[in-house]
């Protein structure tokens, strides 16, 4: 991988279209397949960084007993409730995680972006991740790295990722290919463990294990 300089590239010279509203006002599992291959951009000062989204879970809302929102709607859930399109940002065991919000106003479903493939930034991810990524494999393949990678944490929770103006933002790729979509079970939970919605880009090197 390169080392260009992140501080040079823009939205528009990467020639990204912005998500509209409308793709993430879909049921969860249709919005979560629909963002595997999509770019996932972060401003960080002038600086961007920028990878394709390559590992992804749905969360449908209350009736999920995995999802947050099954307790129903709380001072921390509140963004699952609002207008799809949002990021919905926790912290678990000391690492952040980041989710897109789906469905229509008050049907809390979310996409838990578990893994992307680096493309613009690599040296600035490299800064973000420390000694913790000793290969750029481990750079962003696992929602905390990512997160960590790019530099997201609870100041980004409510950002609008429909918006080139907004710090956290999800894109077209430039190059839109039908993929090869794997389906299995979600990891790391002990609820509804036994559910398929996990949704991975087949053979990337940067899908979690």
């Amino acid at each position: 991988m390169g080392k260009e300089n992140p501080s040079q590239v823009s939205p528009e010279n990467l020639d990204l279209e912005v998500l509209n509203r409308d793709f993430f006002d879909r049921k969860t599992e249709i919005v979560a397949r629909a963002l595997l291959g999509k770019i996932l951009v972060r401003r960080v000062g002038k600086k961007l960084l920028t990878g394709k989204l390559v590992e992804v879970e749905a969360y449908v809302g209350e009736d999920d007993p995995a999802a947050h929102a099954f307790a129903g709607k709380t001072e921390r859930t509140k963004v699952l409730y609002g207008e799809p399109g949002h990021a919905y940002i926790f912290k678990i065991r000391g690492y952040h995680c980041l989710n897109a919000v789906a469905e229509e106003k008050d049907s809390p479903g979310c996409v838990l972006i578990r893994a992307v493939e680096p493309i613009v930034g690599i040296e600035e991810m490299r800064k973000f991740r420390g000694s913790k990524a000793t290969k750029d494999i481990d750079l962003t393949n696992g929602p905390g790295k990512l997160c960590q990678a790019f530099d997201i944490d609870l100041n980004l929770y409510g950002a609008d990722l429909t918006s080139q103006n907004s710090p956290l933002f999800i894109a077209k790729s430039i190059e839109e290919k039908e993929l090869d979509i794997e389906t299995s079970k979600r990891i790391g939970i002990s609820k509804a463990a036994d559910w398929e919605l996990r949704f991975t880009v087949k053979g990337n090197k940067f899908v979690s294990k």
